[in-house]
């Protein structure tokens, strides 16, 4: 084998909520011609990896197959959709804790950790992070490749959803590192299953608008993007550079195929507590083996049901108190199921609808930007209703020729084979899924980074002090959409610190925001009079909740006339203070050098500017935001005079010492 040949590949690893796997592109070089890219299967031939870690009493791990297909003998000790868990806090979490067999329990900073039960009496339960269990998941993979390939596999790229904020994605790249891999780069899902989609079809076919819908067992999200084949070069693309310009995204890190499956146990439940348990007690908690087995029964009726129009569930509870058998025995339709999952497929569409808008694409555009296909993502997607409900939104028959299973891996080790050289580049412009800004003062948001900006994303900002003498500055990182800091996601507060002692309004803050590949934040503060540096690597404790970010979106349009008005209204109290901060002792010490019609003005206008100041800081609404700006606009004419005394008198002392 040439050294080439013998170079280790950078493998793309799609690690999902219910199945994990891996593949290559271009290894060995000899086959960097035109080789498509493949999933790299186990030694029985198996392409996925379940998601699935069982912790055994004797210290080691199962991992995979036999782990999933363990999980109701050992439910306290096997641990599913570990993915829904990542980088999220324990409050996050409390939705998916009743449907989970295994024990969650509050880690350090209010994270979600998962307890494993003691190996013997007298010892303590283990407590691990879901990094861990992701990163025993990811280790399986590496070997697997590297047994396939002969090579030790040591570098990768990972898939992420597009809504992963910068905590989901750092837990990712640490669940790596606890693997043994070095993550090259995060990229988004949606955009991996574009890159095997352009791969596969797009060559060649010229430039064509996509959509991306991916809806896996844990994570929603879609992408709209912009594909442009090397073939059919356009401005700005480098020559021999496949362009994947992602024009807008959409999505929701808290719904999936896991959702159907709950949807089924609370029908499961609901039913079975009105048939055995119809006292005021009620049905007793289930215990762990019993609630895996449910979950594995509605798992399997909505696997059935995308290809049957009916499916017959048995769950035998056991005797009674009496003795009597307990056995819940029904059939469900498709339509049944379709009723109960149609509010989750509706929430997809919805996602759906606002990428579009932002991408600026109309379903029946008659121009060239109309959506030429829709690749369909995740193993929910074999859904009839979801596939249906696609189809009427984008009024196109799905893409199902790439396995909606595979198609995310093999996308990632196309951008894998892209960073080792292996093969020919392509040009991927991802986006920033929701704003990000600072906090000024008053409670108002600056943004600096607006969603859908493509990343790697930079901006800068000047701000400076509000109080004169001020040391210190507060710097209150900021995600989302809304105009005031209070309806905004917090990611992290750093203090530029050693600020000389200033007056107001002096200091000058540049702000910068850095947004890389990987979608991780970074931010840094220079104060430029003094060079005093902070910087911060922006990694909030937890990830989004469920509805938060559909939450911001749908705020942020309902409530856009009045956060507009009261952050104008914030910012004209912030700079009129400052106004009357610096004109007052001013015209205290030099007005009785301006004309008495002059003065008299002036200090009317100050007086007005006061009063409307005052009424804002007691209520906003009180105040028109428009004559307010024209009473400051006054105040600034009427003090022209004043400002220039100053200033000489200022310059006639310089000039004297």
């Amino acid at each position: 084998m040439s050294d080439a040949a013998s170079t280790p590949p950078i493998v793309g690893i799609d690690l999902g909520t219910t199945n994990s796997l891996v593949a290559v592109a271009a290894w060995p070089a000899a086959d960097a011609a035109g080789a498509p890219p493949r999933v790299i299967p186990d030694e029985q031939g198996r392409a996925l990896c379940p998601s699935a870690v069982r912790f055994n009493a004797d210290g080691t791990t199962t991992i995979g197959h036999e782990a999933r297909d363990g999980a109701v003998e050992f439910p306290l000790s096997t641990v599913l959709s570990v993915k829904r868990l990542m980088g999220r806090s324990i409050a996050d979490a409390g939705e998916d804790l009743k449907y989970l067999s295994f024990r969650v329990v509050e880690g350090p900073h209010e994270t979600a950790r998962v307890e494993i039960p003691a190996a013997a009496d007298g010892e303590a339960p283990r407590v691990v992070s879901p990094q861990e269990v992701s990163a025993l998941i990811l280790r399986r993979l590496r070997e697997q490749v590297s047994r396939a390939l002969g090579v030790e596999v040591g570098r990768a790229v990972v898939t992420v959803p597009a809504y992963f904020d910068d905590a989901q994605r750092q837990a990712t790249r640490d669940a790596g590192r606890l693997a043994g891999l070095e993550v090259v780069r995060i990229v988004n899902e949606p955009t991996a299953a574009a890159l095997a989609y352009g791969v596969g079809v797009g060559a060649g076919a010229g430039p064509q608008t996509i959509a991306v819908y991916d809806l896996g067992g844990g994570t929603f999200d879609v992408s709209i993007l912009r594909l442009t084949p090397a073939e059919k070069e356009e401005e700005g693309h480098a020559a021999g550079a496949d362009a994947f310009q992602v024009l807008a995204t959409a999505g929701d890190t808290h719904l999936g195929g896991d959702d159907f499956d709950h949807a089924l146990m609370d029908l499961f439940t609901g039913e079975i507590a009105a048939a055995f348990f119809p006292g005021p007690a009620g049905m007793p908690r289930l215990d762990p083996s019993t609630r895996r087995a449910v979950r594995e029964f509605a798992e399997r009726t909505k696997i059935r049901l995308s290809e049957a129009e009916s499916a017959s569930v048995r769950i035998d509870l056991g005797p009674g108190a009496d003795g009597a058998a307990r056995v819940y025995e029904r059939t469900i339709a498709r339509a049944e199921f379709e009723a109960l999952v149609a509010p989750l497929v509706d929430r997809t569409i919805s996602a759906c609808r606002r990428a579009m808008k932002d991408a600026r694409r109309a379903i029946d555009d008659a121009g060239g930007d109309k959506v030429a296909c829709v690749v369909l993502v995740g193993g929910a997607t074999r859904t009839p209703l979801v596939r249906a409900r696609v189809r009427e939104f984008f009024g196109l028959e799905p893409y199902t020729a790439l396995d909606p299973d595979l198609v995310v891996a093999l996308g990632a080790a196309v951008q894998g084979s892209v960073l080792s050289g292996a093969t020919r580049s392509a040009l991927l412009l991802d986006v920033v899924p929701l704003s990000l800004g600072i906090e000024t003062v008053g409670g108002a948001v600056a943004k600096l980074v607006v969603r859908n900006s493509t990343v790697p994303a930079r901006a800068t900002e000047m701000f400076s002090t509000s109080v004169d003498g001020q040391t210190s500055i507060k710097l209150h990182v900021l995600q989302g959409e809304r105009e005031m800091a209070a309806d905004c996601r917090s990611l992290g507060v750093f203090h530029l610190t050693g600020i000389p002692p200033m007056p107001a309004g002096i200091p000058q803050v540049q702000v910068e925001f850095l947004v890389d590949a990987n979608g991780i934040l970074n931010v840094s503060a220079v104060e430029r009079r003094s060079g005093k540096r902070a910087a911060l690597q922006v990694v909030p404790r937890h990830g989004l909740t469920r509805d938060e970010v559909e939450r911001m979106e749908a705020e942020s349009l309902a409530n856009a006339r009045e956060d507009m008005a009261r952050h104008r209204v914030v910012d004209l109290i912030a700079n009129a203070r400052l106004d009357l901060h610096w004109i007052a002792p001013q015209l205290a010490r030099h007005g009785a050098r301006l004309e008495p019609g002059a003065r008299a003005e002036l200090e009317a206008r100050l007086a007005a500017l006061r009063g409307l100041v005052e009424a804002a800081e007691r209520d906003w609404r009180g105040v028109d935001a428009n004559a307010f700006h024209a009473a400051k606009e006054a105040v600034d004419r009427a003090s022209v005079r004043l400002h220039e005394i100053a200033i000489a008198e200022s310059l006639k002392g310089t000039s004297s010492a």
